[in-house]
């Protein structure tokens, strides 16, 4: 859209020529009022910007006394939760550009409630005819958990509506004055899901809008009037990524100039649902959590919270970060600082809102970055692919970008107001799903720091293991882990014998079908519940003669790797096929790019070799289930539910 006919410059009005002289020769006009008004009227109609708005609003209250009485006039008081003095002189402009008389009252910053409840405010002083409600949604939008449900996120919308009606009601009552509602405007709702984001009911986005249209729906029923500002700037948003001549004459209902964005927005859902969107998060502090360097400018020094624009961005920053840990992501830090600085800032600044323990890994040191995030890779075992690495220094993002290349680095804006919605923006974290173990997984790999903190003091790996105090529950799929099961099935990489990828239909089919048995297993010890994190699927074999199950898939989070859970799951799974009538378990490796950790897997199970194809290194392997498979390890509580 060109800034010819983008709204915002009121381009539908004609350009004002010589518009200092022709606000010198209404100032110096003698007389008073219809030619006053008409004169000042007609410069109103002109298309001006915000310096000749203000301008032209000045000249109009100096001449105020010479207008015409009885040309009509309305009294407007506004009230709000942020700064809206600058807007008053659009707003008298726009009134004089349809020869109506303004005269604008603007309540105290943020008394908006306290204002409409005192009968003695200044707004009842003021005698309005109308009053605008500029609310921003920080001041209303109730505070949810993600993982709060429809009917929790509709009842505490309505009470913010319900409070809002009895405000309209009362300026009805007391002040005789129409209630003009704006619609909550806010940079603080910056997507958490991408476009899932208004399928999670308590997300952001999905909150604004039930918001917005609880709003609209209250104000039909009471009478209130809209100002639909949220809608308004939808609108120039779709401008700004349509041509209304190309869809005229060419039926494109997006310009090929959006083509390329428009793209990425498909192709990020595309690799959601291929399990490649991005799981970790790796941030710098100095500059990028914070304002300023810890190490330099000390604890007192750095810039965060209230008290300064700058402190407050940083804050909301820390906030989107917060809700991303919120919903699945994983936090980690590196930071070329000293550990006992960096530490401190967590644990004393007064405005952090992060802690140290949201993170899951912390690297702070010297050392190159790079080599700090392939050890954050080695302790979350999870791939590089996976990682974004944030970090307002070009000079680390050119080192990783070249080092890492697998890694994620967005090119961050110079200025912290902008980090969320460039996070946003880039949609690495798209989701198609939002589980119960998708919002514990931050605390989940927080909770592993502290496990691999205890294996690194421990002399002895089986004292190890017996200390952690394990349970392995083990059953067949529920309807309520479809959406997880779905999820594992398209996300593991690594502990994965086959790769295979299935939808969530093709899960719930498994379910239904009688020849196959499906596991689904879930591990907790002393330092929390890791959540589902195995999945076993066996089929009727198809190759070989008599009754052979196939382990169709087998995948499991690599969180649980190294303490005996693939043994106690073949222990599991080879009794429940020797009940189901089978002879035989046939095992199959498909070798991928990232699965290479499970190639001796079969041989170290006791499966014996079958076939191997040179060409794609597949192989193929079979357990007699004549005698039992081996027990589980000692060290784990397996409970097998039927």
């Amino acid at each position: 859209m060109d800034i010819a006919t983008h709204p915002a410059s009121l381009y539908w009005l004609p350009p004002v020529d010589d518009f200092d002289g022709a606000l010198a020769r209404l100032r110096d006009a003698p007389g008073e009022g219809g030619a006053i008004l008409g004169g000042l009227r007609s410069l109103a109609e002109k298309r001006l910007d915000f310096v000749q708005t203000r301008r032209l609003d000045r000249l109009v209250e100096k001449l105020t006394d010479r207008l015409p009485t009885e040309a009509p006039h309305l009294k407007l008081a506004v009230i709000g939760s942020s700064t809206v003095d600058h807007l008053v002189p659009g707003i008298r402009v726009g009134a004089l550009r349809r020869g109506l008389v303004a005269e604008v009252l603007v309540c105290p910053y943020g008394q908006w409630r306290q204002q409409v409840l005192d009968p003695g405010s200044e707004l009842y002083g003021f005698a309005p005819d109308a009053v605008l409600l500029s609310l921003e949604a920080a001041a209303i939008m109730p505070e949810l958990p993600l993982n709060a449900t429809t009917a929790e996120v509709a009842a505490a919308v309505d009470q913010v509506v319900n409070d809002l009606a009895e405000l309209w009601a009362t300026l009805r009552d007391r002040a005789h004055a129409v209630a003009i509602q704006q619609t909550p405007w806010s940079g603080e709702t910056t997507p958490l899901y991408g476009h899932y984001e208004r399928l999670v009911p308590a997300s952001p986005g999905a909150v604004a809008d039930c918001l917005d249209r609880r709003i609209a729906e209250m104000a039909a029923e009471k009478g209130a009037l809209l100002l639909d500002l949220r809608a308004a700037a939808a609108d120039i948003g779709n401008r700004q990524i349509s041509d209304r001549m190309l869809w005229y004459h060419a039926k494109q209902a997006l310009s090929p100039a959006a083509a390329p964005w428009a793209g990425d927005q498909v192709a990020r859902i595309l690799a959601a649902i291929r399990g490649l969107s991005k799981k970790v998060l790796v941030l710098d502090l100095d500059n990028t959590l914070w304002g300023g360097v810890i190490g330099d400018d000390g604890l007192d020094g750095i810039v965060l919270g209230q008290g300064s624009g700058t402190g407050e961005a940083f804050s909301a920053f820390q906030r989107y970060v917060k809700r991303l840990a919120a919903r699945g992501v994983v936090l980690a830090v590196s930071s070329k600082n000293d550990r006992v600085n960096a530490e401190a800032a967590f644990a004393q600044h007064p405005e952090m809102i992060l802690r140290q323990d949201d993170f899951a890994a912390f690297e702070i040191g010297w050392g190159d970055k790079p080599a700090a995030v392939r050890r954050i890779a080695e302790q979350l075992e999870l791939g590089l692919d996976s990682f974004v690495f944030v970090d307002d220094n070009p000079v680390e993002r050119d080192l990783m970008r070249r080092t890492l290349p697998q890694v994620a680095v967005p090119e961050l804006p110079e200025a912290p107001e902008l980090f969320p919605a460039c996070i946003a923006d880039a949609g690495y974290f798209e989701a198609i799903a939002f589980t119960a173990e998708d919002s514990a997984r931050n605390a989940q790999y927080v909770a592993n720091r502290a496990r691999h903190e205890l294996r690194a003091t421990a002399t002895d790996m089986n004292a190890f293991l017996e200390t952690l105090e394990t349970t392995l529950t083990v059953g067949p799929f529920q309807p309520t882990d479809v959406t997880r099961i779905t999820q594992l099935i398209n996300k593991t990489n690594q502990f994965n014998l086959t790769t295979r990828r299935y939808t969530e239909a093709e899960v719930r089919a498994f379910m239904q079908d009688p020849r196959t048995l499906t596991f689904a297993a879930r591990v907790s010890d002393r330092f929390g519940d890791n959540g589902l994190t195995s999945v076993v699927i066996c089929r009727p074999s198809k190759e070989g003669s008599g009754p052979d199950m196939e382990i169709d898939t087998w995948l499991m989070s690599c969180r649980v790797l190294g303490r005996g859970v693939e043994d106690a799951m073949l222990s599991v799974v080879a009794a429940r096929v020797r009940e189901a009538g089978a002879e035989r378990l046939l095992g199959r490796y498909r070798p991928t790019a990232k699965n290479g950790m499970v190639r001796e897997l079969f041989p170290r199970l006791g499966f014996e070799p079958r076939t191997r194809n040179p060409e794609s290194g597949e192989t193929s392997w079979i357990l007699p289930l004549a005698h039992a498979a081996n027990p589980a390890p000692r060290h784990l509580n397996v409970v097998h539910m039927r």
